[in-house]
């Protein structure tokens, strides 16, 4: 039976983290970020974060947090949330789920700890600034 169970694979849509100006905290903060590079629509989209490692030899983790999006059109982009910098020493990880047509999507994507810096940003496609992508 599970061999007639097809799970479709998500392909041009990933996660991307891009440092940007704030003028509330008065310094550059860290906003995640869903890339539709697709040439589908996505939509009944659904973002769950959460953030869990160790920090001095204790278990830390975040509550979650809940996004929904109605759609997302094709090669955009949507703002999912702001990381705080606490957190950028934990993994970070975001559970979306969409619909393209009928058929139901689901991705786990990790920033793993430390991940989140300058050291390891390129250019994200359809922003053309530059973050840490997770594909």
């Amino acid at each position: 039976m599970k061999k007639d169970i097809i799970i479709p694979e998500v392909e041009n849509v990933f996660l991307a983290v891009v440092q940007e100006w704030s003028d509330d905290f008065m310094e550059k903060v860290w906003y995640a970020y869903l890339v539709n590079d697709s040439d589908y629509l996505i939509e009944s989209v659904m973002v769950v974060s959460k953030a869990f490692g160790t920090i001095d030899g204790e278990m830390k983790k975040t509550s979650l947090l809940r996004h929904a999006f109605v759609a997302v059109p094709p090669v955009s982009v949507v703002k999912i949330e702001m990381i705080d910098k606490s957190v950028l020493v934990l993994n970070n990880e975001f559970m979306v789920t969409f619909f393209i047509g009928d058929k139901l999507y689901d991705k786990k994507f990790i920033f793993k700890a430390h991940s989140i810096h300058e050291d390891f940003v390129e250019e994200v496609p359809i922003l053309f600034v530059d973050g840490v992508i997770v594909r």
